[in-house]
């Protein structure tokens, strides 16, 4: 791909990403240098410390974390390396630009960092809809599956039946969406030995759900957990931090849920009525 301004910011625009991700790309992209030595850094590159990025986003630095594994991760294919030096910024650079059909390729981060550990966690992004995903998307899923199982206690069992007992646990909860991250962690605390699973309660243990925790969860539903604070300002936005703070409250007293709950729950309800973005 051409490494030009308007070339980057066609891909941007072009590649699925989150709202936040989507903003992360489009800030990296304004820092890139495009003479080289432009600031001492060379062609194509741009240097941020974290600190600056995540204050920049307004998010933590774990969220931080997480959308550059959604970059990495994606067709835009975001690399990114230390500078020299104790106080040295990170360098970023769109992949995309050096290859053109790299839009399936994982890049790697060589980030130390406590957040990301391995490879596995810049695949396992995204949500999983626990019993409404579509046949290509399931299909992509058992292939990570596949992929991430060697490493684990579960390497010997089959990835259609991880994907299987995944979906079980969830149901089981109560959940219809959960973030992709859920499986990855699924599969390191597996607890089959030798090819044998230990057995779980009976399907019909997943219809125990209340009709409130059930009505509760399909509230929740249209708000993504990854973007909650971009959500959370934007219908802050909307009708004011009081009323925001005041229908959280009335969410989490009527349904007897945490706060966490409670706000997407409010989330989904503006979203489902086109008062926010999804």
């Amino acid at each position: 791909m051409e490494l030009t301004t308007g070339a980057i910011l066609r891909r941007i625009t072009h590649t699925d990403l989150s709202c936040a991700a989507h903003k992360l790309a489009t800030l990296i992209l304004d820092g890139i240098a495009w003479k080289e030595g432009y600031n001492g850094l060379p062609h194509g590159t741009a240097a941020f410390t974290l600190s600056d990025l995540a204050e920049r986003m307004e998010v933590s630095r774990q969220h931080l974390h997480s959308l550059l594994t959604e970059l990495a991760a994606s067709g835009l294919r975001l690399l990114r390396r230390r500078g020299r030096g104790r106080f040295a910024p990170w360098l970023f650079r769109f992949g995309c630009c050096d290859e053109t059909d790299a839009v399936d390729e994982v890049s790697t981060t060589d980030d130390t960092s406590p957040y990301i550990r391995d490879s596995n966690k810049n695949v396992f992004h995204g949500t999983i809809m626990v019993d409404r995903e579509k046949p290509e998307a399931a299909a992509r899923w058992l292939a990570l599956i596949g992929q991430a199982k060697t490493t684990l206690p579960c390497s010997v069992a089959d990835s259609r039946h991880i994907w299987e007992r995944f979906r079980e646990f969830n149901r089981r909860r109560g959940r219809e969406a959960v973030p992709a991250g859920y499986l990855l962690g699924f599969m390191r605390k597996w607890r089959g030995g030798d090819g044998e699973i230990r057995p779980g309660p009976p399907p019909q243990a997943a219809k125990s759900i209340s009709p409130v925790a059930s009505q509760l969860q399909r509230l929740m539903a249209p708000a993504p957990f990854i973007n909650r604070y971009f959500h959370e300002r934007d219908l802050k936005r909307a009708i004011g931090a009081e009323a925001y703070a005041a229908r959280v409250t009335e969410i989490r007293i009527r349904f007897g849920c945490s706060g966490l709950q409670a706000q997407l729950a409010a989330h989904g309800i503006a979203v489902s009525t086109g008062k926010i973005q999804r």
